[in-house]
């Protein structure tokens, strides 16, 4: 289990990074970083496959239809939701609304897989919940007060940004269920190459999805440079970092934790990524946290901390 939660610790260090990229990038659309990040995802994936081919080659057509389904929710559906809410409504709403994912996936995990993973008992998992519940409303109240002091936002685009947060939750709520079950199902695959899958699956997609934006801003008469932007050489390094390392290296890891960490259990752990992505924006901005939020982070670990400490209980088949 240790190593489990140290794979989902290391996902969440590289996935809070996808939360920096449109603020570094606010010129350009959601749908390009969207498709540019998992283009560059799905090109890197290419070698990989080389060298995965034996063991891709036994992935059935039932698995790469998964494959398939996973990379265009949790992938090109999610970051386009994500980038575009980050864009409208700033960084700290969207990282707030997703930030509500360890609890979401917890009780959909402890609902939906009881009988495959055991059940986490409620009254020892509601402290967990209640405190990482506290902990986001900490971070919630100093961002919602420095939204209000700063008066001259756009009040329709910022609750658009809010919309698009609650479409990435969704997308991400459903994305480890799924994936888990995968993975479960197949104890004997390797995580690696379901993630090198999920990268060849994205690939095809990410490519009808850049031609289609780019012919559409062709057609609308926009004068965005296409096809890699104004700052053409800082947009391509910065999509294949984050295509490598949040894309593929973070499935990585989360494949690794999933296979060893009970779902109920795994969903708290995302934890992580809201606290990593909320010390990245802190770096950029160049401040310190202030202290009710480094509060919030406080009970956000001890949540999750609570409940690794926490066994499954097995459930009696149904008669």
């Amino acid at each position: 289990m240790l190593i489990g939660t140290l794979y989902a610790l290391l996902a969440g260090l590289i996935w809070g990074l996808v939360f920096v990229g449109p603020l570094l990038l606010p010129e350009y659309p959601a749908a390009l970083q969207s498709v540019g990040r998992y283009l560059a995802f799905g090109l890197i994936a290419l070698p990989l496959a080389w060298l995965d081919r034996a063991a891709l080659r036994q992935l059935s057509r039932a698995d790469w239809i998964e494959a398939l389904k996973l990379s265009a929710v949790g992938n090109l559906l999610y970051y386009l939701c994500l980038a575009g809410a980050i864009q409208r409504a700033g960084g700290p709403l969207p990282t707030m609304i997703i930030g509500t994912l360890p609890v979401l996936i917890a009780i959909a995990a402890n609902r939906r897989n009881a009988q495959r993973d055991g059940r986490l008992p409620w009254a020892r998992l509601l402290p967990s919940l209640l405190l990482i519940g506290a902990g986001i409303a900490c971070v919630n109240q100093v961002e919602l007060q420095a939204l209000l002091h700063e008066g001259s936002g756009d009040l329709r685009r910022y609750a658009s940004g809010g919309l698009l947060a609650l479409g990435a939750l969704a997308c991400w709520t459903w994305y480890p269920l799924r994936n888990a079950d995968w993975l479960r199902a197949h104890p004997g695959r390797n995580p690696r190459t379901w993630a090198t899958a999920q990268g060849l699956a994205t690939l095809p997609l990410a490519l009808v999805g850049y031609a289609v934006l780019w012919s559409a801003l062709g057609l609308s008469g926009s004068d965005f440079p296409m096809p890699f932007g104004p700052r053409p050489w800082f947009f391509v390094g910065l999509m294949a970092a984050i295509g490598l390392l949040a894309s593929w290296v973070g499935t990585l890891c989360w494949n690794e934790a999933s296979q060893r960490l009970p779902t109920a259990l795994a969903g708290q752990l995302i934890v992580f990524e809201t606290v990593f992505a909320l010390a990245y924006a802190f770096v950029l901005r160049g401040s310190l946290p202030p202290l009710l939020i480094l509060v919030g982070i406080a009970l956000l670990i001890g949540g999750v901390v609570w409940a690794l400490r926490i066994r499954p209980e097995p459930v009696e088949a149904a008669h």
